[in-house]
């Protein structure tokens, strides 16, 4: 945890650059030169060692930098998991409930997609039109699929 936040200190970014503003300085100069000179597949790879260079010399790991993506896109999956709940709370009486024939289904509403079979305890779950991956038949989901099912889609859609 204290190497995330390290990672987002604005003091401690202030003291490297104060610290380090020469290499900065050349490796900026490095990287406009490859981007402009260089025009091929090469000239990434140049950019990511550059870049990576950069972080290596100032410390931060690699396993920092996951270890942040990992916690902002957990954070941001969780808001997105909640926030799903709650509307699909709201908008259960609006859920159209279509069977496949297969045993197959698929709830819709104005912003939430639920597809899965009858009698799995997983289903998928999409929220404004993002994945948010199977999710297990909760009590709360169990109540949406039951309100859904008594909002059958018109035969024929």
């Amino acid at each position: 945890m204290g190497a995330v936040s390290s990672l987002f200190d604005t003091q401690v970014w202030s003291q490297f650059l104060r610290e380090n503003w020469i290499i900065i300085a050349v490796a900026l100069v490095l990287l406009f030169a490859v981007i402009n000179l260089v025009k091929t597949m090469l000239k990434w790879a140049i950019v990511i060692l550059i870049v990576a260079g950069l972080f290596i010399y100032s410390g931060i790991t690699i396993d920092q930098i996951g270890g942040a993506v990992s916690k902002v896109t957990d954070g941001t999956v969780d808001t997105l998991k909640t926030e799903a709940q709650e509307v699909m709370l709201k908008e259960a009486r609006d859920a159209v409930y279509t069977s496949n024939g297969d045993g197959t289904f698929v709830i819709t509403t104005p912003n939430l997609k639920v597809t899965g079979a009858a009698g799995d305890d997983k289903v998928n779950v999409t929220f404004r039109g993002v994945s948010l991956g199977k999710w297990n038949v909760t009590d709360t989901l169990k109540g949406f699929i039951d309100e859904a099912r008594k909002h059958p889609a018109p035969a024929g859609s």
